[in-house]
C-alpha cells in the first residue's frame, strides 16, 4: 500500500472509531435516559433464561409500579442488599473496602455491588462475568445514578432481578411462592423473597430450607434495624408508605 493511500486509510480510520465511540455515549445515555420513564421490555439475562427454562417450567415476570409492591419489599431489599442505598452515588467504596477485607480472611467470598449496581448490570448488560462487563457496569451505574432518582432505581431493581428459577420480579414471585400480589406481601414474605436472592435458582421461598429461614430472620432483624422510616429520614417524604401494615 502506497504511503498516501495508507494515511488515507488511517484517517477514515480514526474518524470511523471516533464516530463510533461517539454514538455509543449518545445512544446509551438516550437509552438509559428512555428507562427513566419507559419501563424496561426485557433484559438479556431474561431472554437467556427464557431460552433455557426446561420443559414444564413456565417463565414468569409481570411489572408492578413502585407504589403496588408490599413496603416491606422495598425495606427489605435495602436492608440486605445495599444500607447505604439512599446515601451513595451508585458505588459503595466503604462496602468495597469492607468485602475486601473480609474476603482475605474468608473463603467465601463476600460482594460489595449496590442496588444501582445490580440494576445497572441486570437492565443494561449481558449476563457473563467479564473485565469488559465490570467496566461497563461503572459506566451504567453512573449513567443511572445521573439520570434516575432513587425510587426508580428500586423500582426497576425489584421489578427486572431474578428470584427464582425462570422468574423475574417480586409480583411473579409472589404470585408464584405465596399466591398473593407483590403489594399484599407481609414482612416475613418479603423478608423470605429477599433472603433467597444470593441463590434465587436453589431456594423456595415458599417451601423454606433452614438455612433460607436462618437468612429470613436476619433480613427481618435487619429491617427492623433500619426502621419503617428509612427513606424520610434521608431526605424523602414522597416514597411510598401506603402498603406498610
Amino acid at each position: 500500500m502506497k504511503k498516501g493511500k495508507l494515511k488515507r486509510f488511517a484517517k477514515g480510520l480514526r474518524r470511523w472509531i471516533l464516530r463510533s465511540i461517539l454514538a455509543f455515549f449518545v445512544l446509551s445515555f438516550l437509552w438509559v435516559l428512555a428507562y427513566r420513564w419507559i419501563n424496561p421490555p426485557t433484559t438479556f439475562l431474561q431472554v437467556r433464561e427464557w431460552w433455557n427454562c426446561p420443559d414444564g417450567q413456565k417463565f414468569t415476570k409481570q411489572w408492578k409500579d413502585l407504589e403496588e409492591i408490599s413496603f416491606y419489599m422495598h425495606l427489605g431489599a435495602v436492608s440486605s442488599e445495599d444500607q447505604n442505598f439512599m446515601d451513595h452515588s451508585g458505588i459503595d467504596f466503604g462496602a468495597i473496602e469492607k468485602a475486601r477485607k473480609y474476603n482475605e480472611t474468608h473463603e467465601k467470598v463476600r460482594g460489595a455491588s449496590t442496588i444501582t449496581q445490580q440494576v445497572a448490570k441486570n437492565t443494561f448488560l449481558w449476563p457473563q462475568r467479564s473485565w469488559l462487563r465490570k467496566g461497563m457496569e461503572v459506566y451504567f451505574t453512573g449513567l443511572v445514578e445521573l439520570l434516575w432518582d432513587k425510587q426508580r432505581i428500586l423500582e426497576v431493581y425489584l421489578n427486572v432481578i431474578e428470584m427464582g428459577p425462570c422468574t423475574f420480579g417480586c409480583e411473579a414471585t409472589a404470585r408464584k411462592y405465596f399466591k398473593k400480589s407483590a403489594a399484599d406481601l407481609t414482612k416475613e414474605q418479603a423478608a423470605m423473597i429477599i433472603a433467597a436472592l444470593p441463590s434465587p435458582r436453589k431456594s423456595n421461598p415458599g417451601k423454606p430450607s433452614s438455612y433460607l429461614v436462618r437468612r429470613q430472620q436476619h433480613v427481618i432483624k435487619q429491617m427492623n434495624m433500619l426502621g419503617k422510616n428509612y427513606f424520610k429520614r434521608h431526605g424523602d417524604d414522597s416514597w411510598p408508605m401506603n402498603k406498610v401494615k
